[in-house]
């Protein structure tokens, strides 16, 4: 039996308070409710297609990356199990279970926190005009996924969708959010991408960058959002990597190459994705659930 795909949450019940380009969030009293869909965007437009079980194992990734990192720094996480939601969700169960989280409400920072251990993306268009990435000068003659001398912090603006994010310089950065939760969060981000990317390294999974988001609560800064997931990082097969091109990788490659390969404009309407490109985008994020936590999703 195909799985449901969930595009849209309907719950009459709960406070709707954000919709993203793929999670729905809640608000249901003391937490906020997160929730993950199926949705897709590439190039900052949401397809109107979703990816069978895709909200599934970012919710299951982000929760196994929650529990590894919680010594670094707290996060906002109080539960994935749908049975100690409040009351008012349960009857929602059936669309919520393994695609949600309950958590803290915290106020979000307004950037963007990326850390890259590899030069690609956006930072190797920035880094071939200018030989630097937000400010960070890098060293000649580097070619495109080369791994880095070391890992490096650098935010971004936070847009709204379908506005591109624009790299800034950590000052610009400080600007924003005060030095000291500036600093507090690059040695948080650093050090999560440090322990997530060795071990991932053991599975055959190369994390490329990944992009993080920190929020107050409490006076107390923590992780929030969702973490380390193809969605909110690259994720290239370690097998296959070689440097000086493009890689593979685990999250919406076949999407984006068929879009290039149409012509797509960049702009809504979205066109209509071929079932055999959804399908091998669901392959891969279930794939990469599996290499890197050993769950599958039934």
């Amino acid at each position: 039996m195909k799985p449901k795909i969930i595009l849209q949450t309907d719950f009459p019940k709960l406070k709707l308070v954000k919709k993203g380009k793929v999670r729905d969030i809640y608000d249901v009293g003391q937490y906020y409710l997160i929730v993950s869909t199926d949705r897709l965007s590439a190039f900052d437009v949401i397809m109107s297609q979703g990816i069978p079980n895709k909200g599934k194992v970012l919710t299951k990734i982000s929760e196994f990356w929650f529990g590894l990192t919680k010594n670094i720094i707290s996060n906002h996480l109080i539960t994935t199990r749908v049975a100690e939601f409040p009351s008012q969700c349960h009857e929602y169960s059936e669309d919520l279970e393994g695609r949600s989280m309950l958590v803290k409400k915290a106020t979000i920072f307004p950037v963007e926190c990326i850390v890259r251990g590899y030069i690609s993306g956006s930072g190797w268009n920035d880094y071939q005009k200018t030989g630097k990435i937000s400010g960070f000068t890098l060293p000649n003659g580097l070619v495109e996924s080369e791994i880095l001398p070391q890992p490096i912090f650098t935010p971004s603006t936070k847009a709204e969708i379908g506005v591109h994010d624009e790299n800034i310089s950590s000052a610009e950065a400080e600007k924003i959010i005060g030095k000291e939760a500036f600093k507090k969060i690059e040695s948080a981000a650093l050090s999560i991408y440090q322990i997530a990317s060795e071990l991932a390294l053991t599975k055959g999974i190369i994390i490329a960058d990944t992009k993080m988001e920190f929020g107050l609560y409490n006076d107390e800064i923590i992780l929030v959002d969702e973490v380390l997931t193809p969605d909110s990082s690259r994720f290239w097969p370690l097998n296959n990597y070689q440097k000086g091109r493009a890689q593979e990788s685990y999250d919406k490659q076949f999407v984006r190459d068929y879009l290039l390969s149409i012509n797509f404009n960049k702009q809504p309407p979205p066109p209509i994705l071929p079932e055999e490109i959804i399908e091998k985008t669901g392959d891969k994020y279930l794939e990469a659930l599996y290499k890197l936590t050993g769950e599958k999703i039934l």
